[in-house]
Parts: structure tokens; sequence; C-alpha cells
């Protein structure tokens, strides 16, 4: 692995609601806390996890004064911010206050599938502006558009503050090719919990992780032994945590997630429409499995 800016197991942070759909701070605190004590290694706010397409301006500015007055700079802070308007996302970071901030995590722009070109002038334009160093967010699952290999190498080599990628394309051909031809101390972190131990032995850095929502602990050191070419003792992490990943996801993300949460005591498995809650048969399975951790 590379010296790199950011490198580690970072945890996309969800957004606990009570039942009346309000933000649930004091489990926000307890959810952040949980995963800062169990040794995460960098903080994700306001990620997909998050539910950030539901909250308003008000709501994410008090998420994140609540994440960092919990963190009190014990670990490195990402914020997400990203839209598929450039200028509106440009302006929200020109706007936005960074104290407390270490990186911006960018999604590349959904809905409107931008070709290449366009991806790569939207980019430009956010690396211009933003005050900390940039992370690239490529999730076609998601957005409808793919981030080439070419693009992120380009705007890698381009720009000093782009300095990272999280890779959640699944496609093994394109993030091999970017951690072969990247710029040195460009970063690659894994986007795909359960791709995350493979991705590491190709050479990357770490994971920006749903599933350490729930145990944090494994999956930072999971990473931490894969840094240290402890192979076989990162293969039995990944495996404890395998089924665990396969079942927060079966009926999509974050209801599986805060499922979890739900029967470790955290916080409570609301989540804001269009999302649902899981099905009472996966929350079964989900709590007879985190009764094991």
């Amino acid at each position: 692995m590379l010296n790199s800016p950011i490198r580690g197991a970072g945890v996309a942070l969800v957004t606990p609601f009570d039942q009346n759909g309000n933000i649930d701070f004091p489990a926000l605190v307890r959810v952040t806390e949980h995963t800062i004590s169990k040794g995460i290694d960098f903080l994700v706010v306001l990620g997909t996890t998050a539910e950030t397409p539901t909250l308003d301006s008000g709501e994410k500015q008090e998420i994140i004064k609540v994440i960092l007055d919990t963190n009190q700079g014990r670990k490195p802070v990402v914020l997400g911010i990203g839209g598929n308007d450039t200028r509106a996302v440009v302006r929200l970071i020109s706007e936005q206050s960074f104290e407390g901030i270490d990186f911006l995590l960018n999604v590349a722009p959904y809905y409107n599938k931008p070709n290449q070109t366009g991806l790569y002038r939207h980019f430009e334009a956010i690396a211009e502006c933003s005050p900390v160093p940039v992370i690239l967010y490529n999730v076609p699952g998601r957005t409808g558009s793919n981030i080439s290999a070419d693009t992120t190498l380009r705007l890698a080599g381009a720009y000093k503050n782009i300095v990272a990628t999280k890779e959640a394309s699944g496609n093994f051909d394109q993030i091999m090719v970017i951690l072969r031809d990247r710029p040195k101390g460009f970063a690659v972190l894994s986007g795909d919990d359960a791709l995350t131990l493979p991705t590491l032995a190709l050479g990357a850095e770490g994971v920006i992780s749903v599933v350490a929502n729930a145990c944090p602990d494994r999956m930072s050191q999971m990473v931490k032994l894969m840094d240290e070419r402890n192979i076989s003792g990162a293969q039995k992490l990944h495996y404890e945590m395998l089924e665990l990943i396969h079942l927060i996801f079966a009926e999509g993300s974050p209801a599986g997630v805060k499922s979890a949460l739900k029967h470790m005591g955290i916080c409570g498995d609301e989540v804001r429409l269009p999302l649902t809650p899981v099905s009472d048969a996966l929350s079964t399975r989900i709590r007879d499995y985190v009764s094991t951790l």
C-alpha cells in the first residue's frame, strides 16, 4: 500500500431517526461514539448511508455539528457534498464551513448521466473550489454513470488535491487499472463491504464501510491485518462479517444496518420514505446474527 493522506477503515455513518421521523441526536452520538471507541480510522458524514437526500439543509448542519462535537478531533472526518448540478454543488461547498473537516467526498452526478468529458469537468470544478482534499465517489449502481479508469487517472494526475477514489463499481478490471497507473499518493478505497478484502489484496488503502456501523472493530482490524500482510487473519475476519454484510444489504441500505444497530441497542431502525424498514423475517435473521458479535 502507498503512503496516502487517507487510509484504513472509514464508516459511512447512519442518521438515526425517532418514531416521528425526526433526527435522534442522542442516538447519533451513540453511533458515532460506538464506531470511534471500537477503533474505526475515519468518519464519513452525510454519505449515502446517512440518507442524505432526505435531509434538509438545516438538518445536515445539525448532524455535522453533533458528529464533530462527539469526535473532538479524535478521527479524521470526511464530509459528503454532492449533486447533479455542478454549479449548485460548487455553491454548497463555498457556503460550507470546513472547520473540523479533513476531506470532501464528492459523488458522481446522478440521473442526468454525463459522459466522461462532463464527469471530468464536474470534478475539475469541485477540485478548484474545495478548501480540503477531494475523494471521488464512483457508484454506478446508484448514479447511472461510471467514472472510467482513464477519467479517474486523468483527474488524479491533474489535481493534487484529488487524493483518493471510493470505488463502488465492483469492476475489478477498472480498479486494477487505477491501482496500477495511479500517481504516487493517490488512494483507492473500497466502496463495497463484501469486496474489501480482495480490493485490499490488489493494493487498495482501505474502505468506506456500511457494516462498520455495527462492527467497526472487525472491519478496521481486517484492514490493518491486510496492511501487515497477515492474510489468514484478515480472511478470518472477512468471513466472520460476510454473512452480516449479505443480510444488511438483502433489502437495501441503510435499512439493514439500522436493523442491526437496533438489535445491538444503539439506535432505532426507522428510515425515511421512500426507504422502508426491513421485513420482520430479515430483522429476525439480523438479530440472530448480531447476537453472536
